[in-house]
């Protein structure tokens, strides 16, 4: 099975860190939030990647041309000008890295890659955000529900601490408390092939379009993650996530 990743982000609220590379190439713990992803699939067995390249796609070509180098121990022997890895590092993924437009949106990126999935059920998911989202869960589910698509739906984390107010006594306060409640769009997709019929242009939003027309054929169902799950936007989210993987309490860190 197949993992698309939409990549082609600019990330302009993430300010400095994306003015020479894209938002999906921004670090976490020193690799690009882009690896962590493939990490999360590759450990449920989904080894094969599509990537969708925009802003700066160079920079993703060059990290994956020179993956070895960029992760292995090296021994380097300039009289020789020769190269030794002193302890082979590498990874079992097949990744497809695809041109598909500066300007293209989410749901053009999709059409640009089709005739690369091979007519196949596959997963899709945006290049910068994090979860602990159980993969052959997500499967199961897709697989015995017999519609079209699966999207994971989430609960958004609380951005601001909220005050316990009684009169005007404050009572406590909750540091990170969890959203209101509603269920948004984390990401985290299954799509069967047909999903992608009709798609006219690279202007069209996946959000926008298809996703609103396959819930309006009751083609689309959700499958409800409670667990972690943060998109990388703003310095602060970055911030937090570097901290969790300081740390040492990074949820989505579900490989050994």
């Amino acid at each position: 099975m197949k993992c698309v990743i939409v990549a082609g982000g600019r990330g302009t609220r993430l300010g400095g860190e994306t003015e020479y590379r894209p938002k999906p190439m921004v670090e976490i713990g020193g690799r690009p939030i882009l690896w962590h992803i493939m990490k999360t699939y590759s450990h449920y067995g989904i080894d094969d990647f599509v990537i969708c390249l925009g802003y700066k796609g160079e920079v993703i070509k060059d990290y994956f041309l020179n993956y070895r180098q960029h992760e292995a121990d090296l021994t380097i022997d300039l009289g020789r000008d020769e190269v030794r890895a002193l302890a082979e590092t590498s990874e079992p993924w097949r990744v497809s890295l695809l041109e598909t437009g500066l300007d293209t949106q989410t749901a053009g990126r999709l059409a640009r890659i089709a005739r690369h999935l091979e007519g196949e059920t596959f997963c899709f998911t945006y290049g910068d955000g994090l979860a602990d989202v159980p993969i052959d869960q997500l499967l199961s589910f897709h697989r015995q529900h017999g519609r079209k698509a699966t999207v994971t739906a989430v609960r958004p984390p609380g951005r601001f601490g909220r005050l316990d107010v009684d009169g005007d006594r404050v009572r406590g306060m909750a540091e990170k408390p969890p959203g209101d409640g509603d269920w948004i769009n984390g990401g985290f997709f299954v799509l069967e092939p047909s999903t992608l019929g009709g798609i006219e242009g690279d202007e069209v939003a996946w959000e926008q379009g298809p996703m609103q027309d396959l819930a309006a054929q009751g083609e689309m169902m959700a499958f409800k993650h409670r667990g972690f799950w943060q998109p990388m936007d703003t310095m602060r989210d970055k911030l937090m996530l570097e901290d969790l993987w300081a740390t040492g309490r990074a949820p989505w860190k579900v490989w050994v």
